[in-house]
């Protein structure tokens, strides 16, 4: 074996070895960082809510409202999740189980990192004596495995090429429209209406988008293929 080589191996090795770390570390970060925004901003809501002026709670709203309502949403946790699997995803892993592995394990730890901060944050923020983690629902806990796995895998799908791609691409869009339809943000109809227009712009927008992306590469591939055919 020449030098090159048993340093090739000797990296390869090494990298094996911090991959679990990297993995562990970015979705730590990253849903911890997610979570306690989640529960400041939702803080800074409530202390702009005048909920004792009815005209306030059957039509008022205020700017910090609005990004309570869109951050503590569910297809926004759920794209999290998706987000994170993508970002621990190498570009040069071409193993479909090691991707799925590295999202799900990353999605699960992110939605998990998230519940934890947004559970300490409240807790600091209300004064409560009792354990931080008694805050959330032990349902919260139990959901961040349950769909963050899933979700993960699907965002160390996004950098694939194919239908396998488009379709990891498409979930978090998709879902947020989906949800809007099913379970619309707000608590008034003002606020549901101002979250529902945000977010099935910002859908269509980023569906068109990845949709005319998609074509235009596949069509790009297929011409290359159809040049270099004898």
């Amino acid at each position: 074996m020449t030098n090159d080589q048993r340093h090739g191996s000797r990296w390869q090795g090494r990298s094996r070895m911090t991959r679990p770390v990297e993995i562990l570390v970015r979705a730590l970060a990253v849903g911890a960082g997610f979570g306690a925004a989640t529960s400041l901003v939702n803080a800074l809501s409530n202390s702009y809510a005048d909920l004792e002026s009815r005209a306030y709670t059957t039509s008022g709203w205020s700017i910090a409202e609005i990004m309570s309502v869109l951050l503590d949403s569910g297809w926004a946790w759920a794209g999290l999740a998706v987000a994170v699997g993508w970002l621990v995803t190498h570009a040069g892993e071409s193993r479909p189980t090691a991707l799925a592995q590295g999202g799900a394990a990353a999605g699960a730890l992110a939605l998990l990192a998230a519940t934890a901060a947004y559970s300490i944050v409240d807790t600091i923020r209300s004064g409560g004596q009792f354990p931080w983690y008694e805050s959330e629902p032990p349902l919260w806990w139990v959901a961040g495995v349950v769909f963050g796995a899933p979700l993960g895998a699907v965002g160390a799908c996004v950098k694939r090429s194919g239908a396998i791609g488009l379709l990891a691409r498409l979930t978090v869009p998709v879902g947020a429209a989906v949800q809007m339809v099913v379970l619309p943000p707000g608590r008034n109809e003002v606020i549901e209406t101002i979250g529902k227009t945000i977010v099935w712009t910002a859908a269509a927008a980023s569906i068109g988008f990845i949709v005319v992306r998609f074509l235009l590469v596949e069509r790009r591939r297929r011409s290359l293929a159809a040049a270099e055919s004898p």
